[in-house]
């Protein structure tokens, strides 16, 4: 019923559970989940959730604020992204938010690996999931320099726990990419986010955890995990006056139409 489109299962939090999670997300109806990669080092964990378990796929990619890891290069992230259940690319994307003394010119790196990753997206024919953090701007205008276009043949992707306002959400809409909506959307204080989604067409939304992060309310300041998606459907339901099994059923469609051409792999 439900799909959680972004965690986190190979989580020193959440692996050490994954018998019980798994069990918990049966009796939410959370039929599927996405599993992320961060770092290279960490992809074989990941992927190897998606083999042993016929409910999870998986990414390969390299976060955009971590240092001091492998460095992914073009051919690596395309050899690894025709691996079985491997259906997309991320997260990628740009990150400010922690600078450390250091100016944005300075993050020269993250775009590179950023745009490294964009082009093993697009010769894999398999989509981004984006992270953006004080960086939406930059995020934006790379993937256009790129060649990321709804009018043109793309890679296209997620923009994954969106915190952003609607001009940056048209913007990612308009080249073609999905809006994905974490437990953040249950926050008593995040009332400017709601408004954003209220406004995303439903057949460009997507709903995930993020987990170990950001537990939706009633579980806010808990360790989160897939079973937990449903409440952010709740949230998304009142905010378009849909049932919430309108929600399950749009987004798992959303989900599929996305990462649909490898979901059999």
């Amino acid at each position: 019923m439900f799909v959680d489109s972004h965690c986190h299962l190979n989580f020193p939090e959440l692996v050490a559970q994954l018998p019980a999670i798994l069990a918990a997300m049966q009796s939410a109806q959370v039929d599927r989940a996405l599993c992320i990669s961060t770092t290279l080092e960490e992809f074989p964990q990941v992927h190897q959730l998606a083999l042993d378990h016929a409910h999870l796929w998986a990414t390969v990619g390299v976060h955009p604020d971590n240092e001091g890891v492998h460095e992914p290069s073009l051919e690596e992230l395309v050899t690894l992204g025709q691996l079985s259940r491997v259906v997309g690319v991320g997260e990628t994307g740009l990150d400010y938010y922690r600078l450390n003394g250091r100016s944005v010119a300075d993050l020269q790196w993250q775009r590179e690996r950023f745009r490294v990753h964009i082009r093993a997206a697009r010769q894999l024919c398999k989509p981004l999931v984006i992270h953006t953090r004080n960086a939406s701007a930059d995020t934006l205008q790379v993937l256009r320099d790129e060649g990321e276009d709804a009018s043109a043949g793309c890679a296209g992707g997620v923009f994954h726990c969106f915190t952003e306002d609607w001009p940056v959400a048209r913007a990612a809409l308009d080249i073609g990419f999905y809006i994905s909506f974490s437990g953040i959307l249950t926050f008593k204080n995040a009332q400017a986010i709601r408004d954003v989604a209220a406004k995303v067409p439903l057949d460009r939304v997507l709903i995930e955890t993020d987990s170990p992060y950001l537990a939706p309310v009633p579980y806010r300041g808990k360790t989160n995990n897939p079973s937990y998606v449903p409440y952010v459907a709740e949230q998304l339901a009142r905010l378009h006056s849909r049932s919430v099994a309108d929600i399950a059923e749009i987004t798992s469609r959303n989900f599929e139409r996305l990462f649909g051409g490898v979901l059999a792999s």
